[in-house]
């Protein structure tokens, strides 16, 4: 039957499984590098769990903002939703942000779609825009899906078309 793998209590702190505290997780993904990546919505970053129930910090400072940059540099507002490529990047819905962004095995986040304000409009990456993306996958072809929540629409961003 099922159990706790780690947290148990509403806050923020990595460590143990015992210790460790998510706050809204909404999605979790399985990395091919055999580790648990956790989209940690109300503590606005994404976290990694070991097999052995260790949870770390992977990216975002851990408030709501909105910043490009190397693991605990950048910040989300709300993510999500996640999903890797063949290549081992992640994806995120973030969502509060109105964003999409990407983040390197090496944890370099940078946003690759949306401009930040609740919209629709359709267009290159950084001219796009979303409202509440709350879902993302990725096909065999490097398609990315997102489930723009709050415009009721799947909408795709083609490699073709950064």
């Amino acid at each position: 039957g099922f159990k706790v793998f780690a947290g148990g209590a509403a806050g923020y702190a990595d460590g143990a499984p015992t210790q460790a505290r998510f706050n809204n997780p909404q999605d979790v993904v399985w990395g091919e590098d055999s580790i648990f990546y956790i989209a940690d919505t109300d503590n606005h970053c994404i976290r990694r769990v070991s097999a052995k129930g260790e949870v770390t910090t992977f990216a975002g400072s851990g408030k709501a903002g909105w910043a490009d940059g190397v693991g605990k540099e950048a910040s989300f507002n709300g993510p999500q939703a996640l999903a890797f490529d063949d290549d081992n990047n992640m994806f995120v819905a973030d969502s509060g942000n109105h964003r999409i962004r990407k983040i390197t095995p090496q944890g370099e986040v940078t946003t690759i779609a949306g401009t930040g304000t609740p919209g629709a409009a359709d267009g290159p990456g950084l001219k796009a825009s979303f409202f509440n993306p709350g879902g993302i996958c990725v096909d065999f072809e490097e398609n990315i899906y997102v489930a723009d929540s709050d415009n009721h629409k799947i909408r795709i961003l083609t490699p073709e078309e950064p």
